[in-house]
């Protein structure tokens, strides 16, 4: 059963005012979430808090994913740091990671090889970002074919909110990116009056999000993922997302 996510962005203000990601995890669970996606530029003390968290959410049942705002790729080789990345993931006791997918275009080794050590019970994705590098349909539909063909399990985080930043087809890219979908991150999006697209929740915005949704498989994991006020703006969010899950 897809599980539904909250990504620790919703609750940016509060971070900013001091509250660590470990303290959020009870909030997470009260507000009707299967799990907590954590961010890794929000932890000050890793060694701490990693640990904090995984026992915060085994405690409250909680799946946790995090995001690392780095690259799978760097200079057209995998990123030195994910034996590092991968250590963290295992004291956080992750179930899934996302990275942006960097500089693939000019990897020349075996992926295979490549991504021999990577855990098998941590689901490993790229995610469509808003930079030219990593936030377009084709170098991230060629990469996650290439990994298809060479056997390696690296999976796809589609984010529907990006698309409007890179101006891509969102509707495009979830018919050809939905057999590698492992997760969604939900947040819409809108034009200013000044020309600038903005962040905006569900029921506002470019995107039929529901119908986009329906793109995918029924299994795929959910989560929101944009900066909320209150907590009842996050409990309104998470039951319109529920519902439209729990009708498929």
């Amino acid at each position: 059963m897809a599980k539904l996510f909250l990504n620790t962005w919703i609750f940016e203000d509060a971070v900013k005012q001091g509250r660590t990601q470990a303290e959020l995890v009870a909030q997470v669970k009260d507000l009707g979430a299967d799990g907590i996606e954590v961010r890794r530029e929000y932890f000050h003390d890793l060694t701490m808090e990693l640990a904090a968290v995984s026992e915060a959410a085994t405690a409250a049942n909680l799946a946790v994913a995090l995001s690392i705002p780095d690259e799978l790729f760097v200079n057209g080789a995998v990123n030195e740091k994910l034996p590092q990345y991968i250590a963290e993931l295992q004291t956080l006791g992750a179930v899934k990671a996302k990275f942006n997918l960097g500089d693939y275009a000019n990897f020349t080794g075996d992926l295979a090889t490549a991504f021999k050590d990577w855990p098998a019970d941590i689901t490993i994705n790229i995610e469509n970002d808003q930079t030219a590098l990593s936030g377009h349909l084709e170098p991230i539909y060629a990469f996650l074919q290439d990994a298809k063909s060479a056997g390696v399990e690296i999976g796809y985080v589609y984010d529907l909110g990006n698309w409007a930043f890179t101006k891509g087809d969102a509707v495009k890219s979830a018919e050809l990116l939905a057999p590698y979908t492992d997760y969604v991150h939900f947040k819409n999006a809108a034009d200013t009056d000044n020309g600038l697209i903005v962040t905006t929740d569900l029921a506002e915005g470019l995107f039929d999000w529901e119908a986009i949704y329906k793109l995918f498989d029924k299994t795929v994991d959910v989560a929101l993922e944009f900066p909320m006020a209150t907590n009842e703006q996050i409990a309104a969010q998470v039951t319109m997302l529920r519902h439209v899950m729990e009708a498929r």
